[in-house]
Parts: C-alpha cells; structure tokens; sequence
C-alpha cells in the first residue's frame, strides 16, 4: 500500500471508532439509570423516546443550551482547558488496543487497531497517567476549597494505584514478551488467558481501574456528600459535560484494556477448530471482543450501585498496604511460572 492508502485507511478506522465511542458513551448514561433503577427497584428513564430510549440525546441537547458560568476567582485558561485535556487523554488511548484479528478488505490486508505500536501499552500508561492533570487543573483553576479537595484527592488515589496497576501489567509483559498490544493478545491463544494464568495480578489490575477512572467505590475526588461535585463543583454546560463524556469514555478504555491483558483480546478460546471461514471467524472474534467489553461496563455500572463509598484512609490503606504487596506477589509467581514450566 503507498501512503495516501495507508492514510486514508487509518482515518475510516479513526472515524468508525470515534463513532462507536460516541455512541457507546450516550448508551452508557442510559443504561446507568437503567440498571440503577433495577437494583433499586424502581422504573428509570421511561418518558422521552421509545421507554427513555432517546433520553442521552435530551440531556445533550439540555447541556448545550445552559449558560456556561466560570467564577470570577477562577484561572480562566486552566479553567477551560481541563476538559479538553480530559477530553483528548479518554479517546486518545483507543488508538493502541486491538479489536480484532487482521482482515482481508478489497484485497487489502487491514490489522483492527488504528496504531499497531511496538510501545503501545507503554503509550497508554503514560496517557492515562496524564487524566489526572485534568482533575487537577479542574481543583486548583475554580478557586474552589471543593474543587481544589477533590484535586488534591485524585493526585493522592493516582499515586496510590498506578504503582499496583503498573506492577500487574509488569506479569502481563513477562509472559507475552512484549510491549506491543497485538502480541500481548495473540500470546494468549487458546486458554492461555491472563487472567487464568495469574488471577492475582487480574483483580489487582480490575480494582486499580475503578480507582483510575474515579468510579464508585473510589469516586473520593468528587464525592457529593463531602465536596458538593468535587473537582467538578464550579463547572457548568458543555465543560462539564466534557467530564462527563471523559468518565465514561475512560470507562471504555479501562473495560477495552483489561480485555486485551488479561481476557484474551478478540481470542475465543480453540475457534479455529471449528473450521469456518476467515470472514467468519474475524467476525466472530471481532463479536467476542465487544462482548467481553460490554460484560465488563456492566460490571463497572453494577458495582457502583452494589458497593458503598470507601473512606479516604480506607481508600489509602488499601491502595498501599494491600494491593501493591499483592501486585509485587503476582509479579513472582509470574516469574517462577515462566522458570518452571518455559511459558
């Protein structure tokens, strides 16, 4: 393929998944509801479209047409720019994961993933690790003792688990020998998840992401009963809905990323097996991959409703005194897994 093929390749990838993001985001506020209803016993969105259906589109539409109000003590750049960064940081992580095998489109060999890097789990790792600048630029520009509480909380929580989370995909880099997210799913073929392989360093990794993406039960940086809103106190209009986008995109890509670490990637487990059709199969797998993600969303929506708030020392104590130990751990039994048996 010359370059201008190549481009314009890359680009319908970028537009298909910017698409099925955009969409998947406005579901999820749906199905929160849903579901919250569900396990409260009550009824849910029901009015506006087909039983609430069309409800994420009203509260857009109601986002766009409120007054966008910036305090008057607040850092006016900062106070904008948060969003973006958090904005720019939820679906610029995508462009690494890999949601299906290689296909064959018009005699063109296509890999379903928008950048096959070799560094790529190195690149999400430094991009997520960058969310936090939003949440803290968002604290400290509103002039707000909430806003600026719920910062200095996300910086905290950041640090506390991405030493953990970092340590557990350590174990996953070990037994795939590589840093490249393709690779990553391809060395788990057949039962040879992750998760199977070292279910340790799985829950470890599964508990850090609900702290990452600021999800109950340790959405500290924002919690309503304590700091109003938190670091999204002194938001309004489309800024905050920019947060709101950016959770549930992040959401996404905490849900895209555990399945491509730890739960096979688009691998359903000895399908080649069953002797059917390239097409079919990467259709398949493609399936199986969404699938697995949309288990994993509901997972996340169902615990914030199961699960009550931790306390800040708890959060804390569990993020130091339980979680890195347990990360360390997983990272042994990794290593005399691969000595004993050459994995």
């Amino acid at each position: 393929m010359n370059y201008l093929e190549i481009i314009v390749i890359t680009l319908v990838k970028i537009l298909i998944i910017f698409t099925i993001m955009m969409l998947t985001v406005s579901y999820l506020v749906y199905f929160e509801r849903r579901i919250s209803a569900w396990v409260q016993n009550r009824l849910g969105p029901n009015r506006v479209g087909w039983e609430g259906v069309l409800q994420p589109f009203a509260d857009v539409f109601k986002l766009l047409l409120k007054e966008d109000i910036v305090p008057l003590v607040a850092n006016k750049p900062l106070h904008t720019l948060a969003p973006i960064l958090a904005l720019f940081v939820a679906f610029s992580t995508y462009a690494v994961i890999p949601f299906g095998p290689d296909i064959t489109v018009f005699g063109y060999k296509v890999s379903l993933v928008v950048a096959d890097i070799n560094m790529g789990i190195l690149y999400v790792l430094a991009l997520t690790s960058l969310g936090v600048y939003a949440i803290t630029f968002a604290g400290w520009s509103s002039g707000s003792k909430y806003s600026l509480f719920g910062g200095v909380r996300a910086s905290a929580q950041m640090i506390s688990y991405e030493v953990s989370m970092g340590f557990s995909v350590a174990g996953v880099l070990l037994f795939a020998e590589s840093l490249r997210p393709v690779a990553i799913v391809e060395a788990q073929s057949g039962w040879m998840w992750n998760a199977v392989l070292q279910p340790i360093g799985f829950i470890t990794f599964l508990v850090s992401a609900f702290a990452e993406t600021n999800r109950l039960p340790f959405d500290l940086p924002e919690a309503e009963p304590e700091l109003v809103g938190g670091f999204h106190t002194e938001y309004s209009s489309m800024k905050f809905a920019g947060f709101f986008l950016a959770e549930y995109a992040n959401m996404i890509i905490a849900s895209a990323l555990i399945v491509t670490l730890y739960l096979g990637g688009w691998q359903i487990p000895y399908i080649e097996l069953l002797g059917l059709p390239s097409w079919l199969t990467a259709a398949i797998q493609v399936a199986g991959f969404f699938f697995k993600v949309g288990f994993l969303l509901f997972f996340f929506l169902w615990v914030r409703w199961t699960i009550p708030r931790f306390r800040y020392d708890q959060l804390m104590s569990l993020g130091w005194k339980v979680m890195f130990p347990l990360s360390l751990i997983n990272l042994v039994w990794v290593a005399v897994l691969i000595m004993i048996f050459k994995l």
